[in-house]
């Protein structure tokens, strides 16, 4: 018979089950009260509310002036106690540095488009008037002022037609384009009707015009570039159209026309067609424009045209009014001989051709070329005529301090005459969260489809963040810069409210994603950080800062980068750092220095995410009216 067992094996497993359970629940619990009882060993406990700010460090910013918390957050909920967390001290040493004012000379001062700088440079094709930084010991220790009665510039969409005078107190264009409608002086403000020196009847029925010729409410075209583009009012009317321009002009001695344009709330940087590649990727824009922009064509063996080509996308049209078009009819004011006025136009359809581009019509004042889907028939004609000879070795993306070519730009490789090269983009607005062709040909080592989407979720959930504590959809803010833009999903998750972004893309980034944003929909740059951005002080309303620090901070000293922030950010403007702790607080102790109120928040996951959030607010602040200005 059997040895009986008084129980059975799944009972004895069962019992040793429950015995390992309660020696597990048993240590994690003295774990836990350990921690507890250390943590509040280490905790000094405040005695009010407002002790807890001043021991962090992080003031209340005065209603109307600072952080908007909306009424639903208590302050309380957003700021988070890093000396009981972390056990970082903040300002820990010697006080915090201060930054003088600079003078008024200064205010309006273009760190590398100093004219003052320029003139040591050569003057020959416009030289002087490229990009020339300044060296190491002449940058400024100072912050930039805003003229004494500056104001807080009007809201979107009234901004487009009226600026105040004290802000950019220039009369000049007032007198000198007074004919020609740009802008007029009408008491304490600016008002700007959309003329211009080829649309005298407005921007608006000019891009009406172009509107007849060429699909502009589509959908197919988005981006624009504006070559010359005054105070960019072809650019501020072409909004209303879903289509984004990006504006540039040099830096004016007196003028300041792309000062102007941000005032409005216009996309705008001040550049110039030199011989340097414009700070855009290959293939960006699916329009580009050029009224009355003074930029020779056909000189330098048709480079400045071959530069276009590189920019526009395939099938993306050139827009030309303005001398030569029409001379036969314009000659005499513009004070050239008829002779003259043909052969500049005949070497200017001559480089179209030679670029493959079809001219689509020239109709009154109005000339329009589009450059091909692909380059099948184009490399069958340069085995024939040879000049200009397409590009061998180059990255036709690398635009930051790279000289202009005299050869074509390669289009990516396409199977047959009607496929578009690098993949046809979707019509506005799908295209914004459409895959990216560069994305779904795998042109971009590292980034898939996959990583697209959930950049995209990444970036909504961000933003309702934000939302719960800036004014986004209330005008507040218009101008907005993304210091790291990536992918564009900050733009992207904007879209919906009434602003614009201004993507940058680091120009030391591992990965070059300024094209995919283009690809989008949106507008963006080249920039190294360790030096100045091509714009005037105060054009940016909001400036988002994610990562940046930790890619610079061994690169230069990052008390200039923020110096440049304050420069370019209008008075009241707001920032938004996002890093790890111990570079937040390293910025920190420098922007209290810089009469900026901020408050570090949890990132949006939760406390435990090593990652927070800073957002400071730069105060309003003027020079004297007693200084005298340059």
């Amino acid at each position: 018979m059997a040895k009986e067992y008084s129980g059975s094996p799944k009972h004895h497993q069962l019992e040793a089950k429950r015995k390992r359970l309660s020696w597990i629940l048993g240590v994690s619990g003295l774990c836990i009260l350990s921690y507890i009882f250390g943590a509040w060993q280490n905790t000094p406990a405040p005695t009010n509310r407002s002790e807890t700010y001043n021991r962090v460090g992080c003031d209340v910013p005065p209603a109307g002036n600072g952080v908007p918390l909306s009424s639903s957050s208590s302050p309380s909920s957003n700021t988070l106690d890093f000396q009981s967390h972390h056990q970082v001290e903040i300002n820990n040493s010697g006080g915090v540095q201060k930054f003088p004012p600079c003078g008024m000379s200064y205010s309006e001062y273009t760190p590398c488009q100093d004219p003052a700088r320029g003139r040591k440079f050569d003057r020959t094709m416009l030289r002087y008037r490229e990009r020339h930084c300044p060296a190491k010991e002449e940058l400024l220790h100072c912050q930039i002022p805003a003229p004494p009665k500056y104001k807080t510039p009007f809201k979107w969409p009234q901004s487009r037609d009226y600026a105040w005078y004290d802000n950019i107190p220039h009369r000049e264009l007032s007198i000198e384009k007074a004919v020609q409608n740009w802008i007029q002086v009408e008491g304490d403000r600016f008002r700007f009707p959309g003329g211009g020196t080829m649309f005298p009847r407005g921007a608006d029925a000019y891009i009406d015009d172009i509107n007849e010729l060429i699909p502009l409410t589509s959908g197919s075209i988005r981006t624009a570039i504006d070559t010359g583009c005054g105070v960019a009012s072809w650019g501020a009317y072409l909004l209303r159209r879903d289509i984004l321009a990006m504006s540039f002009a040099p830096r004016d001695t007196h003028e300041a026309q792309v000062q102007f344009a941000l005032e409005r709330g216009v996309p705008a940087m001040i550049g110039i067609m030199a011989t340097q590649r414009l700070p855009y990727p290959a293939r960006a824009f699916d329009m580009a424009h050029c009224s009355r922009c003074l930029i020779p064509w056909h000189k330098f063996d048709g480079m400045y045209l071959i530069e276009v080509d590189r920019v526009l996308r395939p099938g993306g049209y050139w827009i030309l009014s303005g001398p030569p078009i029409r001379w036969k009819k314009y000659w005499r004011g513009w004070e050239r001989t008829q002779e003259d006025l043909k052969k500049e136009q005949d070497a200017i359809e001559g480089v179209a051709k030679s670029l493959c581009w079809k001219k689509v019509i020239e109709k009154n004042d109005l000339a329009i070329w589009q450059k091909p889907i692909n380059h099948i028939e184009c490399n069958k004609r340069k085995k024939v005529y040879k000049t200009p000879h397409i590009c061998k070795s180059d990255n036709p993306d690398t635009a930051w301090y790279r000289n202009m070519e005299t050869c074509i730009t390669p289009l990516p490789e396409a199977s047959s005459s009607d496929e578009v090269a690098g993949g046809a983009l979707e019509k506005w607005p799908q295209r914004a969260f459409a895959i990216p062709p560069r994305i779904s040909t795998g042109s971009i080592p590292g980034i898939s489809a996959e990583n697209f989407r959930e950049d995209n979720e990444l970036w909504k959930d961000r933003v309702t963040h934000y939302k719960r504590n800036l004014p986004l959809a209330q005008g507040r803010y218009r101008n907005i810069m993304d210091m790291n833009a990536y992918l564009g999903g900050f733009a992207a998750a904007l879209v919906k409210y009434p602003v614009w972004v201004m993507n940058v893309v680091p120009a030391n980034s591992n990965q070059d994603t300024l094209g995919v944003i283009y690809e989008r929909g949106f507008i963006g740059t080249y920039q190294d950080w360790c030096e100045a951005f091509s714009t005037y002080p105060r054009t940016y309303d909001l400036i988002h800062a994610g990562g940046v620090f930790s890619i610079y901070q061994d690169r230069c000293d990052i008390s200039y980068i923020l110096l440049e922030m304050d420069r370019i950010l209008r008075p009241e403007g707001t920032v938004i750092f996002r890093d790890t702790v111990e570079v937040l607080v390293k910025i920190k102790a420098i922007t209290d220095g810089m009469r900026w109120k901020s408050q570090i928040m949890d990132h949006e996951s939760g406390p435990f995410n090593p990652e927070k959030i800073l957002v400071a607010v730069k105060n309003y602040w003027t020079g004297e009216a007693t200084q005298k200005k340059n």
